[in-house]
């Protein structure tokens, strides 16, 4: 199998590149900053937003992950709100229109989004089917509809791509956790050994996210399943509340106490890790409705025993 990862160079590209290297597939990477890996990766240039030499790869591929997109890790500036809304759209409509102008198209694009698109709340999970989207929310920062707009504008890009040869599915991804350096997992474990691992804000609000082991066999599952298309999420199936969250992440990093957090407090920590609260504050219990029903099965569906494994690996790696 051939597989192009647009955008493929951040820790969600990684996971993917390495597990799909393992099995013997030819793996290309397209990057703004091009650089070799030295162990069979090929790397190719784009710009994120227009045609060039790189559409040539995707004619003959047989799966896209398009991963191309401002990171999220960053002040929510209008500047950079408009910059992740400009880059993650413009990748998609680029992606499109190579697919579109294939003489063979691949049989797959997979798009990622993100659980961001649902509401922030707390009294029932959001699947697919049933799940209320974010932007119109009661008493939260104006702001936070901007992410949602971000959000349904990505996936209204893949959408819109006229491409009838190849499936389509948006990925509405939940924290992708992994023990490597710069990865959710890392950030959020250096915060508990700091001591800063305990409740934010109270710590209600729900906390999605999921494994990368999970998340590689998710789309390689994907792959299988040519009667699933338009957003499936990408969450565990037991989100659950941030304190209760922390508490495990302690617990398996072997740290006694977390001191929790006022929100005036979690702002000045956002703003001094050049971050945004929102990232933290937001509601998300999002379920994996779609893959449940299409009979996927997680290695790891709790938080607990994923949060030991993640450590153990993470020691284990040093």
């Amino acid at each position: 199998m051939k597989v192009l990862l647009p955008g493929g160079t951040g820790h969600v590209g990684q996971l993917l590149r390495r597990a799909w290297l393992r099995e013997g597939h030819e793996v290309v990477v397209l990057s703004r900053h091009p650089r070799p890996y030295g162990d069979g990766t090929r790397v190719v240039g784009w710009d994120g937003r227009s045609a060039g030499p790189w559409t040539r790869e995707v004619d003959g591929c047989d799966l896209v992950v398009n991963l191309a997109g401002r990171s999220v890790s960053c002040r929510y500036t209008p500047e950079n709100l408009r910059a992740m809304m400009d880059s993650r759209v413009a990748s998609a409509r680029a992606v499109g229109e190579a697919v579109a102008g294939a003489r063979r198209p691949p049989r797959l694009w997979l798009q990622m989004s993100t659980a961001t698109v649902y509401a922030h709340r707390f009294d029932a999970p959001n699947d697919e089917a049933d799940g209320v989207l974010g932007g119109a929310e009661p008493g939260v920062p104006a702001y936070w509809a901007y992410s949602v707009r971000i959000a349904r504008a990505w996936e209204a890009a893949q959408r819109e791509a006229v491409t009838p040869a190849t499936r389509k599915v948006a990925l509405r991804a939940a924290m992708v956790m992994s023990p490597e350096r710069g990865s959710v997992f890392d950030v959020l474990s250096r915060l508990a050994r700091a001591g800063l691992g305990g409740p934010v804000a109270g710590g209600r609000q729900y906390v999605s996210w999921l494994h990368g082991a999970d998340f590689v066999r998710a789309l390689d599952f994907l792959r299988t399943r040519e009667d699933l298309s338009g957003p499936v999420n990408l969450a565990a199936p037991h989100p659950l509340p941030q304190r209760a969250f922390m508490r495990a992440l302690r617990a398996a990093l072997r740290v006694p106490l977390g001191l929790p957090a006022t929100r005036a407090m979690a702002e000045l920590g956002a703003w001094a890790l050049r971050s945004d609260t929102e990232l933290l504050l937001k509601s998300r219990r999002v379920v994996p409705g779609r893959l449940t029903e299409a009979g996927f099965t997680f290695t790891h569906p709790e938080w607990p025993e994923a949060a030991r494994d993640l450590a153990d690996r993470r020691r284990a790696g040093r």
